[in-house]
């Protein structure tokens, strides 16, 4: 069988163009932090720590400080196993090797989006969008409730032989403010996590327009033509009244 690839002006369409673009989004997002962390500290009373964790075993920000807040309650950054991170790893952290193949996540919904977009043709460019969709929601799904568990285990596995006893397990939340302690701290997610949601949504706006060949020139021109047809009402010569009559605006 011969593979004919689609030419330049093909993927002008969205359907082609739009997964280029969310492949490019993926793999560039692995440059920023995916989630960030602002702690405020009795120990660190004129300064808020701040940290950002990145796809792949990386933290950067305030971890020193961090690690050492964290140390009298028995929380340790999670042991990624296969990859040497930039911090010292506790012999009793949890163990979280799925931290490594992070990347690997990422750069293989980006192929998907790169190979969808070469289809040969319609149809199957049709059913690639459709399984592109499917399997990189799944994926970031699992991702999610990955990160969500490995942090309630982390958080229900204090170290017994840390210096401050008592503490209740917890379980720090992905967004929002949580405290332990006396220590406050405000997850939000990073650029990073955003980009991902835009590639995500530009693989939505893909699927929706599978049926057809429409660019994002005539899309463009859509929204404009739109947008002044909604003016017009306001520009013209007359209006309607309540009882429905048409009443022709007075001039000069």
């Amino acid at each position: 069988m011969n593979y004919r690839p689609p030419s330049l002006a093909e993927f002008a369409q969205l359907r082609r163009g739009l997964p280029v673009l969310a492949a490019l989004l993926f793999v560039a997002a692995l440059l920023f932090p995916m989630w960030s962390i602002n702690v405020h500290a009795v120990q660190y009373p004129n300064e808020v720590l701040h940290l950002d964790l990145y796809a792949y075993p990386r933290i950067s920000g305030d971890y020193v400080e961090m690690a050492r807040l964290n140390q009298y309650i028995g929380f340790y950054y999670p042991d990624p196993v296969y990859w040497q991170p930039n911090f010292e790893v506790h012999p009793a952290a949890v163990e979280v090797p799925e931290w490594s193949l992070g990347p690997l996540a990422f750069v293989a919904v980006a192929a998907g989006g790169a190979f969808v977009a070469i289809a040969p043709n319609v149809r199957k460019l049709k059913r690639g969008l459709l399984y592109q969709l499917v399997g990189t929601i799944t994926v970031f799904t699992v991702m999610v409730i990955d990160i969500q568990y490995r942090l309630y285990q982390t958080g229900h596995n204090l170290d017994p032989e840390a210096p401050v006893i008592g503490v209740d397990p917890f379980t720090p939340p992905l967004v929002g403010k949580y405290e332990v302690a006396n220590i406050t701290s405000f997850s939000s997610l990073g650029a990073g996590a955003y980009m991902s949601i835009a590639a995500i949504g530009l693989l939505v706006v893909a699927f929706y327009y599978r049926d057809t060949d429409a660019t994002f020139r005539t899309v463009a021109e859509s929204v404009r033509h739109r947008i002044g047809s909604l003016r017009k009402p306001s520009l013209g010569g007359s209006s309607d009244t309540d009882d429905g009559t048409n009443v022709k605006s007075k001039q000069g």
